[in-house]
């Protein structure tokens, strides 16, 4: 004789009612584990250093092979260091050279959004930090980081809107400075603005080129900032990344704060061993 008793309906999925306690805590699983994949959202990252358009020794202008590589990664958010703003000299000089910023000849159609932070500005120009955006960029700050010198350096902290979710993603592409003392006071003041200026539950996703080749940058930012990185928590290591053709140094890292889940994207040698001084990085990040 059929049952009586109608059906269960989770989302789209029909459970027929449970007959014993176990039946009833398999339910009630399934029922969580829907709820919980409502609530999840993945985003594809990736930061590169572009060397300002050009290949290692400023031997080629490559941006336009360059953008065709980053569209082929189908990044949601890209993390740009060494972008170029303006250069008065390359644009007279220089065969196919953008009219527009390199960040916006980056962007081009695939991202919508973009930000861009200008550190290091000089007679024919300036060039800083850029993140391409497929979200909606709310808000973002640069904030210098400058220690002393000539070597101008800063943090762009962009706060995008996820479509659906009620808590915004907080993007944070850095460039930090070549000698050991300065970057350790760059990250200390990274530390700062992350407690200062993001709530607490806040994913954050802070990535760029570091130059932290002692890698100290990994115990600075889990102590004061709670945050750890993609490749050491999947490969017990940071990636390396410099020389693009021969990478030695973990220069450049991922990392993540309030996020569920993350992996390592591979890509591949070539092309981006001869577009850059920098190999990328990228990530799928779940939030």
């Amino acid at each position: 004789m059929p049952s009586s008793e109608s059906p269960i309906k989770v989302s789209d999925t029909l459970i027929a009612p449970p007959d014993s306690a176990i039946e009833a805590d398999a339910l009630a699983e399934t029922q969580q584990a829907i709820a919980a994949a409502a609530l999840t959202f993945s985003i594809k990252v990736l930061t590169v250093n572009i060397h300002k358009g050009f290949t290692f020794f400023n031997r080629k202008f490559i941006l336009h092979e360059l953008r065709e590589a980053v569209r082929t990664v189908g990044a949601d958010v890209v993390f740009l260091q060494e972008v170029t703003g303006e250069h008065a000299r390359h644009e007279s000089k220089v065969a196919n050279y953008p009219v527009t910023p390199h960040y916006e000849f980056l962007a081009d159609t695939i991202w919508p959004q973009f930000a861009y932070g200008r550190n290091a500005v000089y007679t024919n120009g300036h060039h800083g930090n850029a993140v391409l955006s497929k979200f909606p960029i709310v808000s973002f700050e640069n904030r210098d980081v400058s220690i002393s010198g000539p070597e101008r350096r800063g943090l762009l902290h962009c706060v995008l809107q996820i479509p659906g979710r009620d808590t915004n993603v907080h993007a944070i592409c850095v460039h930090l400075g070549l000698a050991e003392s300065h970057r350790l006071k760059q990250l200390h003041m990274l530390c700062d603005m992350i407690h200062k200026d993001i709530p607490p539950s806040a994913p954050v996703i802070v990535a760029g080129d570091f130059n932290d080749w002692r890698r100290r940058a990994h115990d600075v930012l889990a102590e004061g900032a709670g945050m750890h990185e993609v490749f050491v928590q999947a490969n017990g290591k940071a990636a390396r990344t410099f020389p693009a053709r021969f990478p030695l140094l973990q220069l450049d890292r991922i990392y993540v704060r309030n996020a569920i889940g993350h992996a390592p994207v591979v890509l591949p040698l070539h092309p981006w061993s001869h577009l850059s001084d920098h190999a990328p990085l990228a990530a799928e990040i779940e939030l």
